[in-house]
């Protein structure tokens, strides 16, 4: 019959030695953690601006397919409603024109210099 090896009861109890050990670990973890933090920081942000990208892209896209069937509804709305306005004595407005990406920055207008009260009077 094979002999069965039992653990000694002291080798289950916990030392001071045991609990230095521990210690250094959970130094070594949290430094390598540390260490990755802003690497995962870092390809985390990318991720968030690759998709924040496509998302963009796809928007556009989609306006650029959207666009051209609402400049469509509106011209079939005005000539349908252009009989009923000249029967009431009412011209359609100019046709409106699209607004496009690229606008010029408007420059600021100058301010005015704030009025000058009136001096107070004297008794």
């Amino acid at each position: 019959m094979a002999a069965v090896k039992r653990k000694s009861g002291a080798a289950s109890k916990t030392t001071l030695r045991h609990v230095w050990l521990a210690g250094l670990g959970l130094v070594a973890v949290s430094r390598r953690a540390a260490l990755a933090a802003p690497a995962r920081a870092s390809a985390r942000i990318d991720a968030l601006q690759r998709g924040a990208q496509a998302l963009a892209g796809t928007a556009g896209a989609r306006m650029r397919q959207v666009e051209p069937r609402v400049v469509q509804f509106s011209s079939d709305v005005e000539a349908r409603l252009a009989p009923v306005l000249d029967k009431l004595g009412l011209k359609p407005k100019a046709k409106r024109q699209l607004r496009t990406a690229t606008r010029k920055p408007q420059s600021r207008r100058a301010t005015r210099a704030p009025a000058k009260r009136a001096a107070a009077q004297s008794r």
